[in-house]
């Protein structure tokens, strides 16, 4: 498939299809006149760079994690690597979590207050 389909098929912009390209994360075959042309497994390998990016990995952890993933090989330093990617994921989620609850409680006394006409703000230090 040409690279205006893969972007289509997987919502990526062709900028950044061609981006995967120069961080080596996609390959493609290229035609006599230069347009580039994927497998169907490209659909597959950008969702998961995709969802690698989303989860905060970089490209260069990206493109050394994906030959694992594609063949199951890894070192003892990449899996350290992974490791330590995840423990940063879960991190992040535990703080997400915690600003989603302090989220919530705002949100509550925004509602208790809406129902009294009181303001969620303190008086200003300049009112009378």
């Amino acid at each position: 498939m040409r690279v205006g389909e893969l972007a289509a098929r997987t919502g990526v912009s062709v900028r950044s299809l061609r981006y995967y390209e120069e961080q080596h994360l996609l390959s493609a075959e290229r035609s006599p006149s230069g347009q580039r042309h994927y497998d169907d497994g490209a659909v597959e390998r950008v969702r998961l760079i995709q969802e690698l990016y989303t989860a905060g990995l970089s490209s260069s952890t990206i493109a050394d994690l994906i030959p694992c993933v594609e063949d199951g090989r890894a070192t003892p330093a990449l899996l350290t690597r992974l490791t330590a990617e995840r423990e940063q994921i879960d991190k992040r989620l535990t703080d997400l979590q915690a600003a989603r609850d302090r989220l919530g409680t705002v949100i509550t006394a925004a509602t208790r207050n809406m129902r009294t006409g009181t303001s969620c703000r303190p008086p200003s230090p300049d009112a009378p």
